[in-house]
């Protein structure tokens, strides 16, 4: 099963999810129904965070003074099946703003799925990846909120 360990630092995204370990994990435990999902045994942390430290670890670790919605920190052993895969933070600021036109719970969920793919191992700096990656995280995504 796939398990994920949720640090809050940004009390405001209790606002809009009001126990983040428990929805993230409920959406995990329905996501190991699916084949692809059924057999990993992986874990990783998601830091909800604000626009404020999301600057101060993109400049850190990408040398990008600036906010940005999500990053992922990817463990080099993704390919064991029992493994810690890495981390992911997202800005509470963005996913808030960006669901004026959509909805919250959806926002969260593309970010953090979108992350976790990183983890696995997936990118977009190809056009080939790009969309490899996107028709993985729209299939799950899909899954949970039934866009089509």
């Amino acid at each position: 099963m796939i398990k994920a360990n949720v640090i809050l630092d940004y009390s405001k995204w209790k606002n809009k999810i009001k126990n983040p370990n428990i929805y993230l994990n409920k959406k995990l435990r329905k996501l190991s129904k699916i084949v692809y999902f059924k057999k990993k045994k992986q874990e990783f942390s998601i830091l909800l965070t604000n626009n404020k430290k999301m600057k101060n670890l993109n400049s850190k670790f990408r040398k990008k003074n600036k906010t940005t919605d999500i990053l992922s920190f990817p463990m080099k052993n993704y390919g064991n099946r029992n493994s810690y895969i890495g981390d992911i933070a997202i800005s509470y600021e963005i996913i808030n703003k960006r669901s004026k036109l959509s909805n919250f719970f959806l926002e969260f969920d593309k970010m953090w799925i979108h992350g976790y793919f990183h983890l696995t191992g997936y990118d977009h700096k190809k056009l080939k990846d790009y969309k490899k990656m996107a028709k993985k995280e729209n299939l799950v995504l899909n899954y949970f909120h039934k866009i089509n």
